[in-house]
C-alpha cells in the first residue's frame, strides 16, 4: 500500500461512523482513546493500523488466534478447501464428519456434537436443550461469567458494586420474566450453590459456568466448587454446562474438564477451535444431543445456514491438527509463566500493589493487594484507573492490550521470548508513567457489560 495515497485511520474511521453505528461491529471494539484506529493487516504476533503503526498483540481478538494471526498452515487448508467444496446447505461434508470425530475424541464430555457459527449460539442451544430435556424453567449462572448475547444469560458480567447481588442486565430490551428465570450466584461459593439447589432444585434446568471466568480476567476455580456443581446437578437431574468457549483448546486439548477431571453434561466451544475463523460447537451426552431437530422428529429446533461451512471446518481441522502435532501448549505455557513472573517483579520494583495471575497463555494484572481473587466480589478492589491507564499507554511502546477494565491478555504460538522481554519492560514504563500522572480518572464508556437500565441510559 502506498502510504501517500492510502487514507489515514482518522479518515477511514470517520467513513465508518457514517455508515456503521459507532463505527464498529461489536460493542467491545469502540475504545476510548482509540476511536480512530483502523486495522490494516495482521501476521503472527502483530498487527498494523492504517497509519502504519505496528503493535505486538496480546489482546488477540479475545483469544481465538492461539497459533498467531494468519497462520500459514491454517490459511493453506482454507484455500485448499475452497478449490473442492462450497456451502451447499444440505446433507454433510467429509470435513464436518472428521471435525465431529476429532472433538468427540479430544473432549471428555462429548459423545455427539453440533457445529455453530459462534459461541453465543452454542450456549443458547445448550440452555434450550436443557429446558427441553428437563421441562424446567430456571438457569443458574455466576457473577462475572459471560455466555454470549442471548437474553437468558445477558446479565451480571462486569457489574458496578451496587449491582452485585441484584439482576444487572447488559442490555435493555430483555423481558423481565426472562431475567427472572436466571439465578445469579457467586463463583467459587459452594454454600450458595447448595442453598440454591435446596430452594429451587426441582425447577433448575441447567447450571452454566465458565470453569475459569476469563471474561473478568482470570478467576481460578476451586476443585471443590466444580465438583459441587457436578454433584448437585446429578442429584437434582439438572444439566451441567461448561462454557469452554475460551478455555477449550487454549488451555488443553481436552478443555478445562480434562484438567479438572470434572465432566459436564454439555460443553460449548469456540474461539481457539479454528484460530480466528468463525466457528462454535455444542457437544455432550448423546441422549441430550439427540433431542435436537437435526435428528428427525426431535423436539429442540436447531438450524443455521453457515453451520459447518467448509472453510471454517478446514480451519478447525488444520488448527487442531497443529495443536496435536506441535509443542504449542508447551510454548505458550512457558511464555505465559515468564510474562507473569516478569511483570510481577517489575511492579514489585515500582512498589505497586498488584496481583499478576492467569493460567497457561492467559495473563492479567489486577492493581490491588493479594491474595489472588476467587470471586467477582474480590475484583471490586481492582484499581480500574491504573488498569486502564497503563494499557492506554502501552501502544506508545508498540504493544496492544485491550484498555477495558478486567480484560485478559493472550500469548500465541507466534510470540517469542524477545516479545515477552519487551512486554515486561513496556509494562514497567507504562505503569511508571501512569503513576506519575495519577492514573486515569475519566472512565466513561470503558465497561460495556453491565448496568443497562430502561430508557437506553447506562450506569
Amino acid at each position: 500500500m502506498n502510504s501517500r495515497s492510502a487514507p489515514s485511520g482518522v479518515t477511514l474511521a470517520e467513513r465508518a461512523r457514517r455508515v456503521i453505528p459507532g463505527g464498529v461491529n461489536s460493542g467491545q471494539r469502540s475504545i476510548p482513546g482509540l476511536t480512530e484506529m483502523v486495522i490494516a493487516r495482521a501476521s503472527g504476533a502483530r498487527f498494523w493500523d492504517a497509519d502504519g503503526r505496528q503493535y505486538t498483540d496480546y489482546h488477540a481478538a479475545f483469544g481465538p488466534p492461539l497459533l498467531g494471526h494468519n497462520d500459514p498452515d491454517v490459511n493453506a487448508a482454507v484455500a485448499e478447501a475452497g478449490t473442492r467444496v462450497d456451502l451447499c446447505g444440505v446433507a454433510v461434508t467429509h470435513g464436518e464428519i472428521q471435525l465431529a470425530e476429532t472433538l468427540a475424541e479430544l473432549v471428555p464430555s462429548i459423545e455427539k456434537v453440533l457445529l455453530t457459527s459462534t459461541g453465543s449460539e452454542a450456549t443458547f442451544h445448550a440452555l434450550r436443550v436443557a429446558r427441553a430435556a428437563t421441562g424446567r424453567r430456571l438457569v443458574v449462572k455466576f457473577q462475572g461469567c459471560y455466555h454470549g448475547w442471548h437474553d437468558s444469560v445477558s446479565l451480571n458480567v462486569i457489574s458496578a458494586p451496587d449491582r452485585v447481588g441484584v439482576p444487572d442486565p447488559i442490555s435493555t430490551g430483555i423481558l423481565p420474566e426472562v431475567l427472572d428465570a436466571t439465578l445469579v450466584l457467586r463463583f467459587n461459593d459452594v454454600a450458595a450453590v447448595r442453598a440454591a439447589f435446596a430452594a429451587h432444585g426441582d425447577d433448575i434446568a441447567a447450571v452454566i459456568v465458565e470453569p475459569v471466568p476469563h471474561n473478568v480476567g482470570c478467576l481460578l476455580p476451586d476443585q471443590e466448587f466444580l465438583q459441587a456443581l457436578r454433584d448437585e446437578c446429578t442429584r437434582a437431574g439438572s444439566v451441567l454446562v461448561f462454557d469452554e468457549v475460551i478455555t477449550g483448546f487454549r488451555h488443553d486439548l481436552g478443555g478445562w474438564q480434562r484438567i479438572s477431571g470434572v465432566t459436564p453434561d454439555l460443553t460449548t466451544l469456540g474461539k481457539a477451535i479454528a484460530n480466528g475463523y468463525p466457528i462454535g460447537a455444542l457437544g455432550g451426552r448423546a441422549d441430550l444431543m439427540d433431542l435436537f431437530s437435526t435428528r428427525p422428529g426431535a423436539p429442540a429446533f436447531f438450524a443455521g445456514t453457515y453451520n459447518g461451512h467448509p472453510a471454517v471446518v478446514a480451519a478447525a481441522l488444520a488448527t487442531l491438527g497443529k495443536l496435536r502435532a506441535e509443542p504449542v501448549h508447551e510454548h505458550v505455557y512457558r511464555l505465559g509463566e515468564r510474562a507473569r513472573a516478569g511483570i510481577a517483579e517489575a511492579l514489585a520494583d515500582l512498589g505497586v500493589p498488584a496481583v499478576v495471575t492467569g493460567h497457561g497463555s492467559v495473563f492479567v494484572t489486577y492493581f490491588m493487594p493479594g491474595p489472588a481473587p476467587r470471586s467477582y466480589d474480590d475484583l471490586l478492589r481492582n484499581d480500574a484507573g491504573m488498569f486502564i491507564g497503563y494499557r492506554r499507554r502501552m501502544p506508545e511502546h508498540g504493544i496492544f492490550e485491550l484498555p477495558l477494565n478486567l480484560k485478559r491478555n493472550h500469548i500465541s504460538y507466534a510470540h517469542t521470548d524477545a516479545d515477552i522481554d519487551h512486554l515486561v519492560e513496556a509494562t514497567r514504563a507504562a505503569v511508571r508513567d501512569t503513576l506519575a500522572s495519577g492514573g486515569t480518572t475519566e472512565l466513561a464508556g470503558t465497561a460495556t457489560m453491565g448496568g443497562a437500565v430502561a430508557g437506553g441510559e447506562g450506569r
